[in-house]
């Protein structure tokens, strides 16, 4: 499974790509970072992030996209930033038929680290560790993207599962509109 993780941003947007599957070692494919100017147009700045992730997604062919999920922050102008970046992604992926998952920080951070309150230096060293690193990736944006990339491999076949299970469960017990079963 090839994955490309986004850890949205509107000054840094953090790209990495991993490929592998659950329970056997990983391996980077690429890690990067997609900048706009902070003086520049709102407009143009979502442009540029978008052109920037076209270019990974012609460069490196993932099958899935990950996504950080945006959460509420207390300076809304940052969340607002965020919440673009990450449509722009969404966006760029549904436009070419892949699939986007969305997984919180915490979700992220347990999945790498053991813990949903690590802090960006302990997720540096797990991805650095994970994917056999000589250091990590710098800045910080470009290890959470590959963070996002190692949490949905590593997630994604019990999520299939669970998708699975609920859509033949919903088959074989009709529900009418009311809410009671037929």
């Amino acid at each position: 499974m090839r994955v490309l993780g986004v850890d949205p941003g509107l000054t840094r947007c953090g790209v990495g790509v991993v490929e592998g599957v659950a329970g056997r070692p990983l391996t980077m494919i690429g890690v990067g970072v997609v900048r706009t100017p902070a003086d520049a147009e709102l407009g143009q700045r979502l442009v540029a992030v978008e052109q920037g992730i076209e270019r990974w997604l012609d460069e490196h062919r993932p099958e899935y996209v990950a996504v950080e999920r945006v959460f509420s922050q207390h300076n809304v102008r940052t969340v607002m930033g965020t919440a673009q970046a990450s449509a722009v992604a969404m966006l760029c992926a549904a436009r070419r038929g892949i699939p986007v998952a969305l997984h919180t920080p915490s979700e992220v951070k347990a999945a790498v680290t053991g813990s949903g309150r690590a802090d960006k230096a302990q997720v540096g060293v797990m991805v650095t560790r994970l994917l056999r690193l000589d250091a990590p990736p710098k800045p910080a944006d470009a290890a959470d993207a590959l963070a996002l990339a190692i949490c949905h491999i590593w997630r994604a076949p019990a999520q299939n599962r669970l998708q699975q299970a609920a859509a033949l469960h919903a088959a074989r017990s009709p529900i009418t509109s009311k809410g009671r079963t037929a």
